[in-house]
C-alpha cells in the first residue's frame, strides 16, 4: 500500500478506536464521538493523507452524517468573521505579490542600508517586518517575497550553495527565515495562524483580542526579538565576508528595471495604510477588522488590482476557508458540549496541586517543544492551543498571559526545524544551511525568544495591564 493510504488508514484506526472506547466519566456519549472526529481531523492535518481541506470536508461532513452534530452547528466556522479576515488577508498578500510593492520596499531598504553584512541581515528584517502587517501568511511573505531577493543577493556575491555557501549566502538566509518568527508573532494578520488563534481565545476563554491589542501587546518583545536575533546569527554562524556594498548596487538596478511605481503599486501602498489605520483605530471607530480587510479588497477589485477571476484563483485563500472554517465549526461545538471544560478539569488535576505560575511554564516549554513533531503551525494551533488555554486558565493562570504567551509561542516555533512552517522548506531546499546547523540556530534562537517573550513580555504585558 502507498504511503497517503497507510495514513488514511492509521486516521481512521484513531478515530474508531476513540469512538468506541468507553466513554469517560462526566462526558456525555455525543462530546466523546465529536472528540473522536476533531481527533482523527487534527491527525489527518498533520499526516496528510489528502489535502487539509479536504480532510476538514470529510471531517465536519462525518459528523453531521452521523448525527454527532447538526449541519448548521458543523458548517458554523463558515459563518465566523475571522475565517473571512483571513481570505481577506490572502488576497491582501496577493495584491502586495503581484504588483512588486514587496520587493520595491526591500530593495530601496537594501539600496539605503545594506553597505555590510549585519546592516544587511537588519535591512531584510526591516523589509520583512514592514510588509507583515498585510501577508498573513508568513510562507508568503518570506518564502514568496523574501526568499527571491535573498536567494538573488547571495548570488550576486558569488555565495553559492555548492562553491561558497558560507561566504555570504548562508548567513542572510538563516538572518531572513528566524527573524520572520518573531515577525509574524507581531500582528495578527502577520501570520494565518494568528486569526485562528484569536477564534480559540475568543471561544474557551471569551477574551476578545483585537488586532490593535495584540500589535501594543508584541511591539516590545518583537522590537526586541528582531534586534536581537540577526546579531546573534551574526557571531553565532558567521558569514565570511563582512562588506556588502555591492548588495546596494544590485538593488538600485533592480529598482532602475522596476521603473517608477505603477498606478496599482499605488493602489496597494493606500490599502495597505488605510488598512493599518483603521485596524490600529477600531477601538475609537468600531469598525470590524473583517470589514476593515473587505473594504481593502473592494477597492483593489474596483482599481482594477485585483480582478474576480485572480480573486477565485487564488487557492490559498478559499483552502484556508475550508479547512480553517471547519475546524473552528468542530471546535467551537467541542467546547459547547462540555469536552474541553472537562479535558481543563481532568488535566488540571493530573498537574496536582502546583501553582499556576508552574503549571503555566511548564505548558508553555510542552507546547514550544512539541513542534518537532509538527510540520505546519495551524495545525500545531488546532491540535494543542485550545487545550493548552483551558488547562492554565483551569489552574489559576490569568487568562491574557496564557493566551498570548501560547499565541506568541505559535508563531516563534515555526524556526525550530527545517519543516516546521511553509517556508522552511523554501529555504533549506537552497542548500546553503546543513541540517545540523539548522537545528542549531533554530533551538538557540527559539530560547532567546521564548525568555524575550514570555520573560520581558509578560513584564511588558503587565504594564499595560492587560493581566
Amino acid at each position: 500500500m502507498n504511503g497517503k493510504l497507510m495514513r488514511g488508514i492509521a486516521v481512521i484506526a484513531v478515530m474508531l478506536g476513540i469512538w468506541f472506547s468507553p466513554v469517560p466519566q462526566g462526558l456525555s456519549e455525543q462530546a466523546w464521538h465529536l472528540f473522536a472526529i476533531f481527533a482523527a481531523t487534527i491527525l489527518g492535518f498533520i499526516l496528510q493523507p489528502l489535502p487539509l481541506g479536504a480532510v476538514a470536508l470529510i471531517g465536519i461532513t462525518f459528523a453531521a452524517l452521523s448525527n454527532t452534530v447538526k449541519p448548521a452547528e458543523a458548517l458554523a466556522g463558515f459563518s465566523n468573521a475571522i475565517i473571512w479576515l483571513i481570505v481577506s488577508a490572502f488576497l491582501f498578500a496577493k495584491g502586495f505579490i503581484k504588483t512588486g510593492l514587496g520587493r520595491r520596499i526591500s530593495f530601496k531598504l537594501i539600496e539605503w542600508f545594506g553597505s555590510s553584512a549585519l546592516k544587511l541581515g537588519y535591512t531584510l528584517v526591516i523589509s520583512d517586518f514592514i510588509i507583515s502587517p498585510a501577508t498573513p501568511s508568513n510562507t508568503a511573505r518570506s518564502g514568496g517575497i523574501m526568499y527571491p531577493i535573498v536567494r538573488s543577493l547571495a548570488s550576486a556575491f558569488g555565495s553559492e550553495p555548492k562553491q561558497s555557501p558560507r561566504k555570504i549566502g548562508s548567513y542572510i538566509l538563516a538572518t531572513s527565515f528566524q527573524a520572520d518568527a518573531p515577525i509574524a508573532a507581531m500582528f495578527v494578520t502577520a501570520c494565518a495562524p494568528n486569526l485562528l488563534i484569536v477564534a480559540f481565545a475568543q471561544d474557551v476563554a471569551h477574551l476578545s483580542i483585537s488586532w490593535g491589542t495584540w500589535a501594543l501587546a508584541a511591539i516590545v518583545p518583537g522590537l526586541l526579538s528582531i534586534l536581537i536575533i540577526p546579531f546573534f546569527i551574526y557571531k553565532f554562524y558567521p558569514p565570511e565576508i563582512k562588506d556588502t556594498r555591492e548588495a546596494q548596487k544590485v538593488a538600485k538596478q533592480e529598482l532602475v528595471n522596476m521603473g517608477k511605481m505603477s498606478s496599482d503599486e499605488w493602489v496597494i501602498a493606500g490599502v495597505f495604510v488605510g488598512a493599518l489605520l483603521l485596524w490600529s483605530t477600531s477601538q475609537y471607530t468600531n469598525i470590524n477588522a473583517t470589514i476593515v480587510a473587505l473594504l481593502g479588497v473592494s477597492v483593489m477589485l474596483i482599481s482594477g488590482v485585483l480582478t474576480w477571476d485572480e480573486i477565485i484563483e487564488e487557492k490559498g485563500a478559499w483552502d484556508g476557508m475550508i479547512w480553517m472554517g471547519g475546524i473552528v465549526g468542530l471546535a467551537g461545538v467541542l467546547n459547547k458540549v462540555g469536552f474541553i471544560p472537562w479535558f481543563a478539569t481532568t488535566a488540571s488535576g493530573f498537574m496536582g496541586n502546583q501553582n499556576w505560575f508552574i503549571t503555566l511554564a511548564a505548558l508553555f516549554l510542552i507546547y514550544m517543544y512539541s513542534h518537532y513533531v509538527f510540520a505546519s503551525l495551524s495545525a500545531h494551533v488546532t491540535a494543542m492551543y485550545g487545550a493548552f488555554l483551558a488547562v492554565a486558565i483551569s489552574a489559576g493562570a490569568p487568562v491574557f498571559l496564557t493566551a498570548f504567551g501560547l499565541a506568541a509561542l505559535s508563531n516563534l516555533m515555526a524556526g525550530l526545524t527545517h519543516y516546521a512552517t511553509g517556508a522552511a522548506p523554501i529555504y533549506y531546499g537552497a542548500g546553503y544551511i546543513q541540517q545540523k546547523d539548522w537545528w542549531n540556530i533554530g533551538f538557540f534562537c527559539s530560547v532567546i525568544n521564548f525568555i524575550i517573550w514570555i520573560g520581558i513580555g509578560s513584564m511588558w504585558w503587565k504594564i499595560l495591564g492587560l493581566w
